[in-house]
Formats: C-alpha cells, structure tokens, sequence
C-alpha cells in the first residue's frame, strides 16, 4: 500500500515540510510515483520514517542518523551505547540544576542559604513553614524591613544559624518558664523577655522598631504558622501565644512612652 507525502504527514504527526526536507536531503525518500508523478512512501518508506524519528526522539543529529541507516548492524549498537552514555551524564548535570534549583528557590522563599539536610540538624522541631515564608512575603514584600530581613538570612552562615538557633532556644525555655511561673504579659519579666526577642530580632535580621514587633506579635497570634517557626508545636501550651502577644505589645508601649 502506498501513501502520499500528505497522508504520512496526517498520521505520523512529521509536517510535509519536515518531510520533503528528509527527501531533498536523501535522508528518506519516497520509493514510488503515482500515475501523476507524486511521490508516494510505501511500507518500507514508513519503516524507515519510524527509525528516523526513533533516533531523532533520542537527540540523534542528521548526519549521524543517515550514518546509522547506511549500515544498521554494524554501526547502531555502539550508537545508541554512546548516546546512552550521553543522556546519563545528561540526566546527571540537570538533576545538579533541578538541585540548585529548588535551593535558589528555598532562597528566595525563605532567606536560609541551607541544605534540606543542614536545615533539619539546626532547626530540628522547628519548622521553617514555605507556605507562610511564601505568604509573608507577599504579604510584606514591599517593605524595607522584609527585604533587610531576607538579605541578611541569604547571608547567614551555617554557624550563624547555630549561634542564632541556641539563642533562640535559650529565649524560648525562659519564656515557657515564665508563663508557667504565672507571670503577667505587662509584668517585668514578660516584658524583658519580649525586648529580648525584639532585639533578637535586630540582631539577627532587621531593624525591629515598637510598631514592627507588635506586627510580629499580631501574626504569632493569628496564624499558626509563625508561631510555630518559634516555638515547636510540642512545646507549645495553651495560652502562650496570648501570653507572648501580650508581653510585646506592653513592651512596646513602654519603650514608646519611655
């Protein structure tokens, strides 16, 4: 059976143009005539068409597939050995790019320049949450506090978030101690303990003036999520979000009025 250059076209999904250039150039040419003079591909002709496009599925250039063809058995093992090899050391070097990929966008999500490995032995139970990192960026990302903040995170080292992390600890067993003691959220203590986690926050990653920290305070308490970045859920207790809230919105209005 034979069929047209429009025919093959329609059922092997190669254009005519694509098809009359395998002709031009002798790479697959038609073996028969019609009564009219077109040409037509016979089942040989599609038999070769699909080697063609099987080799050219595995990137194999032209001139390399026409070298194939002419001498199948002698040449296409080690030819398709060769382009094995090729597509490992391929697969190889974009899964390094897919790696360094999704780091640059924990990066940019997050501001911690750390290995998924690296980011467990330092955090540990902390969980540094990439949908709120995500939302808190949209949600703050014009503003000069939010860009300081992930500038300085991306230029952490792995040491600084060790010093930071066992700051952090430090701070957070004090703060649990004083809600169990039965402190006030405006008593002293409290309220130390709240200018010590603002200047924590200077220290480590913006300027955190009275009116950023109480917008610090006000996202511990209505989403979850952020508090969870500073206090693990298994060390949480009920009521020490309020009691956290509390401490630095009086410690804010003192440093205001003092």
């Amino acid at each position: 059976m034979s069929y047209s250059v429009g025919q093959v076209a329609g059922f092997t999904g190669v254009t005519v143009r694509t098809l009359h250039y395998y002709d031009r150039t002798g790479l697959l040419s038609p073996s028969e005539r019609s009564a009219a003079g077109y040409r037509l591909y016979n089942d040989a002709d599609l038999a070769r068409l699909q080697q063609i496009l099987f080799y050219r599925e595995l990137g194999f250039p032209i001139e390399e597939i026409r070298s194939i063809l002419a001498d199948p058995r002698a040449s296409a093992l080690d030819h398709l050995r060769g382009r094995h090899a090729q597509l490992n050391e391929q697969i190889t070097k974009l899964q390094k790019l897919v790696e360094v990929a999704e780091q640059a966008i924990e990066v940019e999500r997050t501001g911690v320049r750390l290995t998924p490995g690296e980011r467990f032995d330092i955090f540990g139970e902390v969980d540094w949450d990439l949908s709120y990192a995500t939302d808190a960026r949209l949600k703050w990302g014009g503003s000069a506090m939010q860009w300081e903040s992930m500038a300085r995170a991306a230029r952490h080292t792995k040491e600084d978030w060790r010093q930071l992390m066992a700051e952090s600890a430090a701070w957070r067993r004090e703060l649990i101690a004083a809600f169990e003691d039965g402190q006030t959220a405006d008593g002293e203590r409290a309220m130390d303990l709240a200018e010590q986690h603002r200047a924590h926050v200077e220290r480590w990653f913006t300027p955190c003036p009275p009116d950023a920290h109480r917008r610090i305070a006000d996202d511990y308490l209505t989403d979850p999520r952020a508090f969870a970045m500073l206090v693990p859920p298994s060390e949480q207790l009920p009521g020490l979000t309020q009691f956290l809230h509390g401490a630095i919105h009086a410690n804010a209005d003192r440093t205001v009025e003092g």
